[in-house]
């Protein structure tokens, strides 16, 4: 198969959706050889602030002149985005050559094991695991989640750390109806005596995890209470254990990429043993450089695109709407897929200059007429962009799913 041919082999895995469970990956993996038990790696779960929290790391510890691959979902404008080595996707030619190795094994998986055949993500996930383990071996991994944690196709390999960036109620239907129980799948990930770093203002999600650190000796460190930030104007300062690292300055905006950016400072810390190049100035300078597609991101001068796609996201970025952009008038276009709290969504950002909602191309988008009627909407986002005006006390905002966001950027830029 070429390149293309791979792409549309791994595509079409799409028809058998989500199937939580690692036995599938764990056979396909060990027909290869158990290539992620050679990965050097951190996992990253979450609800919100995933992406963000690997770029930081990335991006510090590629400075740091390390190998760097990190694995992320959904991709913004590439497929080879969720396979990079230091910032750079996957060639189309590494891909191929793997797709070609493991498809056959694929194709034997439900004629030769009781299972089902293998979803998309799982056969991404046996891909990444071959790419950094075996055909381009890194010397850390920052591994990102795609739902949940106990039952996630990554949960295969044994980490150096794991971070847990925040707990919201999304995937409900896979995770549990309350943070506790979401927390509970969440810290599936796990393992015995590998630290783990995490946010949270909810007890109920602490003691989750702190009674899971507990029972598997797993170092726990919480923030605000074992390292923490301070704001200093337009940037802040990061404590942990009488040591301070002062002037940080970030690239994306908000309160929230702060706790995202001391997330990955304390990992940091916590692996400068194993990787004394970082150091506090390589640090200082990925950060401030460090930038995330489709999040807060200005495609162009007033024109802002973020993915905001569940209530927590959506708050964070009215928060910073309130805070940084109080002067404008902001005028939101929305998005969602099916399955996502869109009412109190927009309930949230409906108090800005204008909200308008619409769809867009892909199959679990939200059809038009499945919006309460209260909102003004428009058949195609074209359509919205071309009534922007180049004012500078307007701000236009594009949000929601990340979908939606990917096929906006792509068209833009």
């Amino acid at each position: 198969m070429n390149y293309q041919e791979s792409l549309d082999w791994i595509h079409s895995k799409l028809k058998f959706g989500i199937k939580p469970g690692i036995e599938r990956v764990k056979w396909l993996l060990n027909e290869l050889g158990n290539p992620q038990d050679r990965v050097k790696g951190v996992h990253i779960v979450g609800t919100n602030g995933k992406g963000s929290t690997v770029n930081y790391l990335q991006n510090t510890f590629t400075a740091a002149g390390y190998e760097v691959g990190t694995f992320i979902s959904p991709f913004i404008m590439d497929f080879r985005e969720r396979i990079s080595i230091n910032g750079q996707m996957i060639s189309k030619e590494d891909l191929t050559l793997m797709v070609n190795r493991v498809k056959p094994i694929v194709e034997r998986l439900p004629l030769e094991t009781p299972w089902e055949a293998a979803t998309e993500f799982e056969i991404i996930t046996v891909l990444m695991f071959l790419y950094f383990g075996e055909v381009h071996p890194v010397d850390i991994a920052f591994i990102e989640a795609g739902m949940g944690g106990l039952h996630d196709s990554t949960n295969v390999f044994t980490p150096l750390a794991v971070i847990c960036t925040s707990i919201g109620l999304d995937h409900q239907a896979y995770l549990g109806e309350t943070h506790a129980t979401i927390a509970q799948n969440k810290a599936g990930v796990m393992k015995a005596g590998v630290p783990l770093i995490y946010a949270t203002d909810r007890e109920d999600v602490a003691e989750v995890f702190e009674e899971r650190a507990q029972e598997l000796a797993c170092p726990s460190y919480r923030l605000g209470r074992d390292f923490s930030f301070r704001d200093q104007g337009a940037g802040f300062d990061f404590f942990y254990q009488g040591e301070c690292i002062e002037g940080i300055d970030l690239a994306m905006p908000g309160q929230h990429q702060r706790a995202n950016a001391s997330l990955a400072l304390m990992t940091t810390l916590l692996l400068k043993g194993r990787f004394p190049r970082v150091t506090t100035d390589v640090i200082l300078s990925a950060l401030s450089t460090s930038r995330w597609l489709g999040r807060t991101e200005f495609v162009r001068p007033n024109l802002m695109i973020d993915g905001a796609h569940n209530n927590e996201s959506v708050q964070v970025l009215v928060d910073l709407l309130q805070t940084d952009y109080a002067d404008k008038d902001i005028h939101i276009l929305f998005a969602a897929i099916e399955g996502k709290p869109v009412t109190t969504m927009l309930e949230m950002l409906d108090q800005f200059a204008s909200l308008t909602v619409t769809s867009f191309d892909f199959p679990k988008a939200l059809q038009l007429e499945a919006y309460p009627s209260q909102y003004a909407k428009v058949f195609t986002w074209q359509e919205w962009l071309e009534n922007m005006k180049p004012d500078e006390k307007k701000l236009y905002l594009v949000t929601g799913s990340l979908y939606f966001i990917s096929e906006i950027r792509q068209s833009l830029v």
